[in-house]
């Protein structure tokens, strides 16, 4: 619980101190993220429980990735991160997950995903940004991908990548669970000033 509790806290203070870099106001972030007001003031006083689809929206709006919204400083030049340390920020009703595992520095961060998706349990993505880049790599069992509305069926050992700025869907497929390591590739952000 504690961990959740600083989790949030992190968030808040990211969103916060993006929304203000981006001069925006909460009512203007609210309007293009597609986000109620009140669940941005909530989120940015450490409030609530966002769901992935809200920081998705949030980060996507700010030009930031989802992990820049999640992640304190950082911790130095090599960063382990096992596969049990990180929570996930999806999960489907039959047990589908997804997890954030880490994103890179610089200025193209590149998000990597773990996922496990059950047989017929679907997440639907909105359209990210103009310049982002997904690949889904299936390490184990069958899936679907939906990319502006055709399907894709995926197996074990096959690689797909698209254009994130379409509506795109992952389900799973098959009899059992199908898992895959999903990369997002963010467009490179604008040079820092200073």
């Amino acid at each position: 619980m504690a961990e959740t509790a600083a989790a949030l806290r992190t968030v808040a203070h990211n969103v916060r101190a993006a929304r203000t870099r981006a001069g925006l106001s909460l009512e203007e972030l609210s309007r293009r993220a597609q986000v109620s007001k009140g669940a941005l003031v909530g989120l940015e006083k450490a409030q609530g429980n966002p769901n992935l689809a809200t920081l998705v929206r949030l980060a996507d709006t700010l030009g930031i990735s989802v992990s820049a919204l999640m992640q304190g400083p950082p911790e130095g030049r090599v960063r382990v991160v096992s596969a049990d340390a990180v929570a996930p920020l999806w999960t489907g009703a039959k047990g589908s997950e997804a997890r954030l595992v880490l994103t890179t520095s610089g200025p193209a961060p590149v998000e990597l995903w773990r996922w496990r998706l059950q047989p017929g349990e679907e997440y639907p993505s909105h359209p990210h940004q103009a310049g982002v880049v997904e690949t889904v790599s299936v390490t184990s069992g069958r899936m679907t991908l939906v990319v502006d509305g055709t399907e894709y069926p995926l197996e074990a050992g096959q690689t797909a990548t698209f254009d994130g700025d379409t509506p795109h869907a992952y389900r799973g497929a098959g009899t059992g669970p199908c898992t895959l390591i999903m990369t997002v590739h963010l467009p490179a952000g604008p040079a820092p000033t200073g």
